[in-house]
């Protein structure tokens, strides 16, 4: 049963909802060391089972697996509770770090990666959903904020301790060292279903069918998503093939995706259609990004792994410290201006970045563009988890935050694919990439700069009209 409301004001750690909270808290800060310490182990993973240039199908295939994983959760979370989608989602997360740190091949380790997406994806979305059934309105921007503030611990430690693990013992722990919490909290989960998640409803005949061609269209898009990164990693050298099946891929998630988020999202419709749109431009701006600092670091300016880590934990930071300014009463006043103050912090770290590679300007300057990057995420993302609730009725929360998470996972995706296509056709030699760098992060920066016009066209009409 949903917790009741008492006359006394609770917050998240009250009676009430106590144990919800330390579930939820637990499962996200697991989630993120995972995806924290694979990124420090992977390198090692792909030389041990001589796999450095499929190096990047590890992430791409999970986010493909977790793009499914999104769209099914949503459906089955809306008819059955988010009781089911949860349990399924940590065996899947708890198998796939299983088979991943086991693997005596790469394929095999793809598939553990690909079993971890598929739960990765089914946990978020009915998170999501579990608090917008069991809290109330007032306490979801500060459960959605501590929810984000739950990355920061594995952001300092996660890096730290995967290559600890990675060299002192070896990679598989990374993974492995994952699976017993994972079962622990699936555990607790059971034992106390009633308080963790209410049921859902039963669906009609004709919900079901359109359930049946979501899924269908989330395996699509997700199978559009892997081929598309896969194929994109063969641009330079060009090989026609692997560009063609790229191409098919392109046009899979251009067709299809739209299918999955709420009506007008591609043209920025006002409320919920723009709200979406700024998720998947978020995402895409910072995850293209992020992901090759580490490697312009060390690349171009000479820089060790561990103190690349360390100037990216040092940035992770801002995130937390974002996600606690949105979830302040007396801070915000307008969550759709906040929208795009998130946005466009964002596209300043991205323009920083772009100026030191392009500039030539200190190393040391990174983390304040990381700094600036992550205040932006932090104040954008949870507010858009806060707003999308708002915006529509409690029964639809399952569909509206698998559009949400499809348009994290899927701006992800496309993000590394589109920043990874332009490093492998300007990639010349270490050293010499500055060129290519700067080109990244102002693609990206602009990215987050149509955040901003999101932001605006966020707020409903007759949100505007009920103000005047």
């Amino acid at each position: 049963m949903i917790p009741a409301v008492t006359s006394t004001p609770q917050g998240p750690m009250g009676p009430a909802y106590r144990l919800v909270t330390i579930v939820m808290i637990a499962q996200v800060t697991l989630v993120a060391f995972e995806s924290m310490a694979v990124t420090t182990a992977m390198p090692a993973v792909a030389d041990e089972l001589d796999a450095v240039r499929a190096y990047g199908l590890a992430f791409s295939l999970f986010l493909s697996a977790q793009l499914l994983g999104t769209v099914l959760s949503g459906t089955w979370t809306d008819l059955r509770g988010p009781l089911p989608a949860t349990l399924v989602g940590q065996a899947g997360l708890a198998l796939g770090s299983l088979v991943a740190g086991l693997a005596d091949s790469f394929p095999v380790l793809l598939a553990g990666r690909m079993i971890a997406g598929l739960g990765g994806g089914l946990l978020v979305v009915a998170l999501y959903v579990m608090i917008g059934r069991a809290y109330p309105e007032s306490l979801r921007p500060r459960v959605f904020g501590w929810v984000s503030a739950a990355w920061v611990l594995p952001a300092i430690v996660g890096p730290l301790l995967a290559a600890w693990l990675t060299e002192a013992l070896s990679w598989r722990w990374v993974f492995l060292v994952v699976v017993p919490p994972i079962l622990v909290t699936t555990v607790l989960t059971w034992a106390r279903r009633s308080l963790v998640a209410p049921p859902g409803r039963t669906g009609s005949g004709r919900e079901r069918r359109s359930h049946r061609r979501a899924a269908l269209a989330g395996a699509l898009v997700a199978v559009g998503a892997g081929v598309l990164q896969w194929g994109s990693q063969h641009v330079e050298p060009f090989e026609a093939a692997p560009v063609a099946v790229a191409g098919v891929g392109l046009v899979l998630v251009v067709v299809v995706a739209p299918r999955l988020v709420p009506p007008g999202t591609l043209r920025l419709a006002r409320g919920l259609p723009s709200v979406t749109m700024s998720r998947f431009l978020l995402t895409a701006a910072f995850n293209g990004a992020i992901t090759f600092i580490p490697l312009m670091l060390v690349n171009e300016r000479g820089t060790s792994g561990t103190v690349a880590g360390v100037m990216l934990t040092l940035g992770s930071l801002g995130w937390s410290v974002g996600a606690a300014l949105q979830g302040r009463d007396a801070f915000v006043r307008d969550r759709f201006r906040l929208l795009g103050a998130g946005g466009a912090s964002l596209a300043v770290g991205l323009l920083g970045l772009a100026a030191i590679t392009g500039l030539g300007l200190s190393a040391w300057l990174v983390p304040v563009a990381a700094t600036a990057m992550g205040i932006g995420m932090g104040l954008a993302m949870s507010t858009i988890s806060v707003l999308g609730l708002d915006l529509t009725p409690v029964e639809r929360h399952g569909e509206v935050s698998s559009s949400l998470q499809l348009a994290d996972t899927l701006g992800s995706a496309l993000g590394v694919a589109l920043t990874g296509s332009v490093f492998a056709g300007m990639h010349r030699s270490a050293g010499a990439d500055a060129g290519a760098y700067t080109l990244i992060w102002a693609l990206c920066a602009a990215s987050a700069g149509l955040v901003v016009l999101a932001g605006s066209r966020a707020r409903p009409l007759g949100r505007q009209r009920a103000r005047t």
